[in-house]
């Protein structure tokens, strides 16, 4: 049985938690990077299937986390260079990660597209198959002597509108069996791109599966799709969306072209089927606040609060949310940010809870009694939450106090 612990708080990571990372991952701390291009299929030799690898001047760290960043374009447009890719993969390499920008199969005829959910389903699904080529190229060039200095355990897709949708398809479409057969038999249609979801992209042997997905205003096709057991999320969308719906709507504003469920349908879904997530909603904003990158104040802090989620589920942080969801002690914990009360639920008894300020000092203790407790002392900020469960099991989770 789940108990729910109500606090009216938020929190952050502060220095204890970060160190654990050596540093890194957090806030940029090189200064420049490198870019090189190669070419990520063995099958395809065209640019469609290049991507950019932007590594952090200077490094010699051998085991880092990698960003993979998928442009926008409504599946037929735009590439690896729009300047939000630039401006991701850059600030992401300069914090230590192995950032990469990364094309895909577009769909050369627009119209066809628009007009036809059938070409529509095979141009995503192609895109996906790219995509977890690029994937297995990762995990290959780590088999092969590890020229990128990565860590195959720690691979995290996303990107900006179509870029995002790809990625949340990438994970959380598990089998061939959760495609529709109707109206239109989607099932068969993989037929055509390799046979299996693993598609036709190349470098088989390696696994495509990912550790987690970033959406900046991204969507899904079916909520269903969304499990307990799948790849966390976080994502980042204006409400007044009207090129990927906030909510569930056909994707472009068209009715032609397939429904696509946004940010505010895919957290409920997620917190009710125990998926560890975040979501940060811009009121009022429409769709473009990622197009012109970190020219855009938005961007910038859409950014930011994806490297904060991203901290926590990192290998190289002993209290991140991987080591949580093995001990299934906490499930979820909604809304964060909040200027009101957040509620956890956990799947076990509690035994304590904890809260720390921004630099580490504690600011409140108490066992834990029952299944509400509300702390109404908080001023504004940044805290850490330490949760102890019945047998000291010990997690840690950041919310924001605003």
């Amino acid at each position: 049985m789940k108990k729910t612990f109500t606090l009216l708080l938020s929190l952050t990571v502060f220095s204890f938690y970060y160190s654990q990372c050596n540093g890194r991952y957090e806030s940029e701390i090189f200064s420049s990077v490198s870019v090189s291009t190669v070419n990520y299929s063995d099958v395809f030799t065209d640019f469609e299937h290049e991507m950019d690898i932007y590594t952090p001047d200077g490094d010699t760290e051998n085991s880092r986390p990698v960003v993979l960043y998928m442009h926008g374009g409504s599946f037929y447009g735009g590439d690896k260079n729009l300047t939000d890719c630039v401006d991701f993969c850059t600030s992401m390499a300069k914090r230590g990660y192995v950032a990469i920008s990364a094309n895909y199969r577009l769909n050369q005829n627009p119209v066809a597209f628009i007009y036809s959910q059938e070409e529509q389903f095979r141009t995503v699904l192609k895109a996906v198959a790219d995509i977890k080529a690029a994937v297995r190229y990762l995990r290959k060039d780590h088999s092969t002597g590890n020229a990128l200095a990565l860590d195959p355990n720690a691979i995290y897709v996303g990107g900006y509108s179509a870029g995002a949708v790809l990625a949340i398809h990438l994970a959380y479409i598990d089998q061939i069996s959760d495609l529709p057969t109707s109206p239109i038999n989607v099932q068969n249609l993989v037929a055509n791109i390799g046979g299996t979801l693993e598609g036709d992209g190349g470098n088989t042997g390696y696994s495509s599966e990912v550790n987690g997905v970033f959406s900046f205003a991204g969507a899904i096709n079916d909520l269903n799709w969304i499990d307990g057991t799948d790849e966390p999320l976080v994502s980042v969308q204006g409400n007044a969306d009207g090129t990927v719906s906030y909510n569930c709507a056909p994707g472009l504003g068209l009715p032609t072209v397939l429904t696509l469920c946004g940010t505010g349908e895919m957290h409920p879904r997620a917190d009710a089927v125990g998926l560890y997530n975040e979501s940060l909603t811009y009121p009022g904003e429409d769709h473009n606040w990622g197009a012109s990158g970190n020219n855009n104040p938005l961007f910038v802090q859409a950014t930011q609060f994806v490297t904060d989620f991203l901290f926590t589920i990192l290998p190289c942080n002993p209290n991140s949310v991987a080591s949580i969801s093995e001990n299934s002690f906490i499930s979820t914990i909604y809304p964060n940010p909040s200027s009101g009360l957040i509620n956890i639920e956990t799947n076990s008894p509690m035994h304590s809870i904890a809260v720390y300020n921004s630099i580490g000092v504690q600011v409140f203790s108490k066992e834990v009694i029952g299944s509400n407790l509300i702390i109404n002392h908080l001023s504004a900020g940044v805290y850490i939450i330490e949760l102890k469960g019945a047998n000291k099991e010990t997690i840690y989770n950041k919310i924001i106090v605003q």
